[in-house]
């Protein structure tokens, strides 16, 4: 047991995570035979085996599985030991691991990294982008530093700061421009076309329709905005898409675009980050400034 390092230990957790060592070697930047031979020094100084390997994959044993969990939270609190020196500076540097959620990334990403850069040349921003779940759980194991996403996320471990609040729009095919905007339960029974599950975006629009999943009529589900705004646009039915994504999703589609008479849909866009990360100030900085790059999106009349 004297002979771990945490270099073994990163590359334990690497494997555990894809599972393939071809994958688990590229995300540590070292050849699949060194990391196979990382792997088998650290069983052997432990005397017992961590994976059961097969000819394409391999999975963690039950001891594995148990010594997983106690090597994320050493791993973590060895990162917070290097934030709490980047905490002790008065601004944002070095390397930043942002999450963003689909239906947010491609509107204000361009417009903050931009400024980021401007306001803060020496760091080092790393984006990932996928869905909220998947994001509170990187966010859990520290493999990511802070997240934008929709709140609440209601995660007692999170720290939620809320930022902006943007309403949720109705795209019609453009022969409907003009024609009284339905009602959340007129919506129900047309053909609404959702983001597929696993999207936050999807469960807001639902409740707005007063809707489950299953009590949908003759809906369809898209991968992305792009996708139900363009089959709006072929006439094959309705959708909902928050303001930010209106200018650029409806630039190419013939589609009519309309507010909801009041109380209007809308969603709460915030930061969330652990409660034990010494950058809280910073990630607060940071949110001050994701607010100055929203308030400046274009959004519909």
């Amino acid at each position: 047991m004297t002979n771990l390092t945490l270099r073994q230990l990163r590359y334990f957790e690497a494997l555990s995570r894809f599972g393939h060592f071809g994958h688990a070697a590229d995300a540590c930047a070292i050849s699949q035979p060194a990391l196979s031979v990382q792997i088998k020094e650290l069983e052997q100084s432990l005397g017992l085996p961590l994976f059961e390997r097969g000819p394409r994959s391999v999975r963690l044993t039950a001891f594995g599985e148990t010594w997983l969990e106690r090597v994320r939270d050493i791993l973590r609190a060895v990162d917070e030991l290097g934030e709490m020196a980047r905490a002790a500076q008065d601004t944002l540097s070095g390397s930043l691991r942002l999450g963003v959620i689909p239906t947010i990334a491609p509107y204000l990403l361009p417009s903050l990294i931009g400024a980021l850069r401007a306001s803060h040349p020496s760091l080092h921003l790393e984006v990932r982008e996928t869905m909220t779940e998947r994001l509170i759980e990187e966010l859990g194991e520290g493999r990511i530093d802070t997240a934008i996403v929709a709140l609440p996320v209601d995660e007692p471990s999170m720290a939620e700061l809320p930022l902006f609040t943007e309403g949720l729009m109705l795209v019609r095919p453009f022969a409907d421009a003009g024609r009284p905007v339905p009602s959340p339960d007129a919506l129900g029974e047309m053909r609404l076309l959702m983001l597929e599950q696993g999207h936050c975006f999807r469960d807001q629009a639902l409740a707005f329709c007063n809707l489950q999943g299953a009590a949908r009529r003759d809906g369809l589900d898209g991968s992305s905005l792009s996708t139900l705004v363009q089959m709006v646009g072929a006439g094959i039915g309705v959708t909902l898409i928050p303001e930010m994504a209106v200018r650029v999703e409806t630039r190419s589609a013939p589609v009519a675009v309309d507010r909801f008479p009041a109380p209007q849909p809308a969603r709460t866009v915030g930061l969330i980050w652990r409660k034990t990360n010494p950058l809280a100030d910073q990630f607060r900085d940071l949110g001050a400034q994701i607010r100055e790059v929203a308030a400046e999106l274009p959004r519909p009349d």
